[in-house]
């Protein structure tokens, strides 16, 4: 997929090497079925800056993780746990990284903010404002 003009204004993310290979496992599983999510994650994957995952800092949006974020266009604060689509409950607030939401905050670090194509293809401003990552070994896959 050819870069935008806000991929390139997009803030750096880390991603783990546990999360770096499943989720370029998936978005390359799900192209045929969701190729704009899967243009969207693989993106990511591709500009992410991988490192071991003992090496990736506590406050770094990753599978698992609750995140508290701001939509700042909608002014309106949410609290998600970012998670694998098998486990994604909308209700239960688990909001599926396959997803044009969780695909934009994987990666991302408290107090960044990142300018985000939602579900109709409009931009939306999403600000990280606290994350809560699993123990280690806990909610991995």
């Amino acid at each position: 997929m050819p870069a935008t003009p806000t991929t390139a204004a997009r803030p750096p993310i880390i991603l783990s090497t546990t999360d770096a290979e499943r989720l370029s496992d998936l978005a390359e599983r799900m192209e045929h079925s969701a190729p704009k999510v899967a243009g969207l994650l693989l993106d990511e994957l591709e500009r992410a800056e991988v490192r071991p995952d003992h090496l990736v800092p506590a406050h770094v949006v990753g599978m698992e993780a609750v995140v508290e974020f701001v939509d700042e266009g909608r002014g309106a604060a949410r609290t998600v746990q970012l998670v694998y689509p098998g486990d994604a409950d909308i209700g239960e607030g688990k909001v599926s990284v396959f997803t044009p939401i969780g695909a934009g905050l994987i990666g991302l670090a408290a107090g960044q903010s990142i300018l985000w194509p939602d579900r109709d293809g409009h931009e939306r401003r999403l600000k990280i404002v606290r994350v809560a990552r699993p123990r280690s070994g806990e909610g991995r896959a």
